[in-house]
């Protein structure tokens, strides 16, 4: 049966055609073969040959799409091939997800994803697609943290004072996020285990409610993009406390962190990176890697991405797919704890 599996697969490469055989799975996965290494790595050398379709998990104007559109752009210049943004809005990214898991695996069509990718793995009971098994991880773009703000009105100056005065009122303290299993009401959670504190949640519908509710003081504490909350901490409107990230961000270098102000270990942070379908051919992988890897730190794109407040990294697709699995398990629990799941 080996042999002629693998002139099969001879035959089939010298022809131009990609063809992967699956074990069974009590065996695990198949060896790989020359004929296979030698296959993958003539479709890297002429890959890609024709317009490369990058699917966005959210609409127009959106962080995710705006990423996409940098480096399908940059993409295109580079390799002088189209690449296209699909946006497939819809179901916290699960709508465009769904579909590049089933999406031909050749490289033509990759996704974009967010931090929510990890997280509706324990959010949502079922889901059309594995959100480790289905993909195969290209590359980190990059990474945002949240800002932890308070509403004048609450005697707090950072984190640590919040625990303390949380501790002597439980349930006393407020916090707005933009909805139930949102980054924002999940880093709070996650905040409040790590504390050991009680704080009131109070979902809003999205972003906007959220901010009007921290400015009227209609809720005193909430974490958001630093973007969006650092023009009213300039204003005087709402107390920076801390960022999430497990280092100061560039945005607001006199801002600590969270595990600076009281919560050691403390990491939260939004994140973006490029997957492509399961079984694309890991030859193609490495080189999409290595080439977002290259364009996220040229100084233009560096610059675009600062503006933003996100922080370029350009992971290898190994580091890449570790994250995903820590995060994955990382939010898994704050989801029990929180009582968050969806379904």
């Amino acid at each position: 049966m080996k042999t002629t599996v693998a002139r099969l697969q001879l035959i089939l490469a010298a022809a131009g055609v990609g063809v992967y055989f699956a074990a069974p799975p009590a065996f695990g996965q198949a060896p790989s073969t020359r004929a296979d290494s030698a296959a993958g790595s003539a479709q890297a050398r002429e890959y890609p040959i024709r317009p490369i379709r990058l699917i966005a998990p959210s609409a127009p104007g959106s962080t995710a799409d705006t990423l996409a559109r940098m480096v399908a752009q940059k993409l295109t210049d580079s390799w002088r091939q189209q690449v296209v943004v699909d946006n497939r809005p819809g179901a916290a990214g699960i709508i465009a997800t769904g579909i590049a898991a089933k999406a031909p695996a050749d490289g033509y069509t990759i996704l974009m994803v967010a931090g929510n990718h990890a997280i509706n793995s324990s959010l949502y009971s079922k889901l059309p697609y594995d959100a480790v098994k289905d993909f195969a991880p290209v590359t980190q773009v990059g990474a945002a943290p949240l800002l932890v703000v308070a509403h004048p009105s609450l005697p707090v100056a950072s984190v640590r004072e919040v625990i303390a005065l949380a501790r002597s009122r439980p349930g006393g303290i407020s916090y707005a996020s933009g909805g139930k299993g949102t980054p924002s009401h999940l880093t709070m959670e996650l905040l409040k285990s790590m504390a050991g504190v009680d704080l009131l949640h109070v979902p809003y519908t999205g972003g906007g409610p959220v901010l009007n509710a921290i400015l009227s003081g209609e809720t005193q504490l909430t974490a958001s993009g630093v973007l969006i909350l650092m023009p009213h901490v300039k204003a005087g409107k709402v107390r920076a406390l801390a960022v999430t990230g497990a280092r100061r961000s560039p945005a607001t270098p006199e801002v600590p962190t969270v595990a600076e102000s009281g919560l050691p270990g403390f990491s939260v942070s939004g994140w973006w990176g490029i997957l492509a379908p399961a079984p694309t051919p890991k030859a193609i992988v490495t080189r999409l890697s290595r080439e977002l890897a290259r364009l996220v730190q040229m100084p233009e794109l560096r610059d675009r991405l600062a503006t933003a407040g996100i922080e370029p990294l350009g992971s290898s697709p190994e580091e890449f797919g570790q994250h995903i699995r820590q995060e994955i398990a990382k939010w898994a629990k704050v989801v029990k704890d929180s009582g968050a799941r969806i379904d």
